[in-house]
């Protein structure tokens, strides 16, 4: 559907439009309009959802070379001068009014390829978002000196360095998948990833060597990590296997200059491959030949902006569209990837158990066995007596990994008479203390507690109910005297460290990779990851877990971990799956339980959320159009209410559409109170 520029101020106003008046004279002097292809159709950003369709206008013969599919350009919209996209030259208009001419074009660099504006479409239409959305977080903003500073042609590369893939060789499935990737095939596959310590096996190389068969058949790979770390293990690996000058990083907290010189390195062919985070999912590579994403179950790959596309959707798009390959793997397996595997969209590749057995550390859980007997309170401590053993034995032989879920000193307080959390009594937020000295104080509004007491039995005693990973850090350092600790979390991520014998305290996903591996690590207070309560509590706290063992030395060199906090009276599966190291058979239970009970990925959601009026209107103009079950409108945070629509796989299209829809009339009606619609959130609860 098209309009024109007039029309679209009409319907951007609320009024409805006008006759069609007879065309004016052109005032002299004005730019003609070229006889070639004189319309464009403009996608204008106009951030409104009920204008989110192309409009055509004039080229003037000015503009006649420069204004092609793909670049940006100003128009005349509402009034105003809006950034729009040219998506298409055409040698008539279908409105049949008077169009207006293009204001002038930014640039005349087609940034925006048909490809991505494909893959674009495709993800606004699987979120319910818009067009417009999906452009901005897919093209960088531009910057003229970059486009000045590059040049047009793509460089000479030398030949591909000799390089022997090694890390394939332990999965069975593996040279079959490189030897069709460098026939330009287009293979699917989900590797769990074997842990280890050594580089040239790692699952850095194991992307790289990946990259380097598409490379192989003259195509282009797009590789996208969760975090700038991972990026750079990444690119060595890239830099070992095929040289310099083939790859280049793309990812969001670049400089704008460096961003859009890397986006249009990809575009304009200087380099086959593109690494990096979310920003790199709709990277213009040439002929692209393979997708590949890391540990699907991290939060960073799904964008917190509208319309929230998770990275797997962005490229598992573009693979569908333009045939290329699709490798994800993780030393864990997201319920989402399970569902393709279980599917067959994708296959699993994996390596045979004794290659685990004998990749693994060896894992032993705080409370079992003779734990108890021995020590029972020491056994549920935050530091138990097994594992300070581990400790003092281990860091002969090299450092100690210490994970512990929170940060800080003491990041929840509780009364030490009836346990009671601790709350402000102004917010109602949880008290904590920042260090070991001074009051504790409010994490939410700062308010000092001066003195405290306890709405349920009037106690005047603090105690901690969790330990974050300063106070770990301050015990472990009086634990073992002389010993370096080092820190790594929130404001502070270290990379690397040293092989020699040291505590290395980290928050998941902060763990830095030891020279050599970690003889040892602790993995404290399991509960508080186990106890979160959101869908994937499980599936998190085994992918935070798998990530802490992958760093240790296998179990044969010495590599033992201990876990503690976690519940010793009942079977948890996520620590069976830890202990085993199977996180497949965990993948598929959660998704067996998931199918049983119509949760995402084996159905479709959509949470809208606003007031409590809105989110009934919006669920009464739904529910004659969409066939969807409805769960609450429940109460939130802030005089907010949310509902939960859940729909089959098969009506999923249906429920998205007709969501969009229900955005765009209220855009046009320019409601004061919207509802938010988010469709398959990560936790429908958040």
């Amino acid at each position: 559907m098209t309009g024109s520029a007039d029309e679209g101020q009409q319907l951007a106003l609320g009024v409805p439009a006008a006759p069609t008046p007879a065309p004016r004279r052109r005032p002299v002097g004005a730019d003609p309009t070229t006889d070639d292809r004189p319309v464009a159709l403009v996608q204008v950003d106009t951030g409104l959802a009920h204008l989110d369709r192309p409009f055509e206008y004039t080229v003037p013969e000015s503009a006649a070379a420069a204004a092609e599919p793909g670049v940006r350009v100003k128009v005349r919209f509402a009034g105003q001068d809006l950034d729009g996209w040219v998506l298409e030259r055409r040698d008539a208009a279908d409105h049949a009014g008077r169009l207006s001419p293009l204001r002038r074009v930014v640039s005349p660099e087609p940034v925006l390829t048909p490809e991505v504006l494909r893959a674009a479409r495709a993800v606004a239409a699987r979120y319910a978002g818009t067009l417009g959305d999906v452009l901005r977080l897919a093209v960088p903003p531009r910057h003229a000196r970059a486009e000045q500073a590059l040049p047009p042609e793509p460089p000479e590369h030398p030949p591909l360095p000799e390089h022997e893939p090694r890390a394939w060789l332990p999965y069975p499935a593996g040279p079959a998948f490189l030897t069709h990737l460098r026939g330009g095939g287009a293979p699917r596959a989900s590797v769990l990833a074997l842990p280890t310590v050594a580089p040239d096996a790692a699952w850095p190389a194991l992307v790289a060597e990946a990259a380097r068969a598409c490379v192989e058949a003259g195509r282009g790979a797009v590789v996208v990590v969760p975090d700038h770390r991972d990026v750079r293990r990444v690119e060595a690996a890239l830099l070992a296997v095929l040289g310099p000058g083939r790859h280049v990083r793309l990812t969001a907290d670049q400089g704008p200059q460096a961003r859009y010189t890397a986006y249009l390195k990809a575009r304009r062919g200087h380099v086959p491959v593109v690494v990096g985070t979310r920003a790199a999912a709709f990277a213009p590579v040439h002929d692209l030949g393979l997708v590949v994403w890391w540990d699907d179950g991290d939060d960073l790959l799904e964008e917190p902006r509208a319309p929230y596309p998770h990275v797997r959707e962005v490229l598992l798009a573009r693979a569908e569209q333009e045939g290329a390959a699709v490798l994800t793997a993780g030393l864990t397996r997201s319920v989402a990837v399970a569902d393709l595997v279980a599917r067959d969209v994708l296959k699993a590749v994996d390596a045979p158990r004794t290659a685990v057995r004998g990749a693994v550390a060896a894992v032993r859980v705080a409370g079992e066995g003779t734990d108890v007997e021995r020590d029972p309170a020491a056994a549920a401590a935050h530091l138990p007596s097994v594992g300070w053993r581990l400790a003092k034995e281990a860091l002969a032989s090299g450092p100690v990994l210490v994970q512990v879920p929170r940060r800080g000193y003491l990041p929840s307080l509780s009364c030490q008479d009836c346990r009671r959390p601790a709350r402000c009594v102004v917010c109602a937020g949880p008290l904590a203390l920042a260090g070991p000295a001074g009051p504790p104080a409010c994490r939410w509004c700062g308010r000092v507690e001066t003195a405290f007491s306890c709405p349920a039995c009037s106690g005047t005693r603090l105690r901690s109910s969790v330990v974050g990973a300063r106070r770990t850090a301050e015990e472990l350092g009086r634990a073992f005297p002389g010993v370096p600790v080092e820190r790594s979390g929130a404001g502070t991520v270290l990379d690397a460290v040293a092989g020699g014998p040291r505590l290395v305290v980290s928050t998941p996903g902060a763990e830095p990779v030891a020279d050599g591996g970690y003889a040892a690590a602790l993995l404290l207070d399991a509960w508080a990851l186990l106890d979160r309560p959101t869908l994937d509590a499980g599936e998190e706290a085994l992918r935070r877990w798998c990530a802490a063992v992958a760093l240790v030395r296998p179990a044969a060199e010495g590599g033992r971990v201990v876990l503690a906090g976690a519940p010793t009276h009942v079977s948890v599966p996520a620590v069976e799956a830890l202990v085993r190291w199977d996180p497949a058979w965990f993948a598929g239970r959660e998704l067996d339980e998931r199918r049983e009970l119509s949760l995402p990925p084996t159905a479709r959601l959509a949470a809208l959320t606003g007031s409590r009026a809105a989110v009934a209107a919006a669920l009464a103009e739904l529910e004659p159009l969409v066939p969807a079950s409805v769960l609450g409108p429940l109460p939130q945070a802030g005089d907010r209410w949310r509902a939960l629509l859940t729909a089959t796989v098969e009506d999923g299209a249906v429920l998205a559409r007709e969501l969009a829809a229900l955005k765009a009339r209220a855009s046009a009606r320019k409601e004061p109170d919207p509802v938010t619609v988010r469709v398959d959130p990560r936790d429908p609860a958040s």
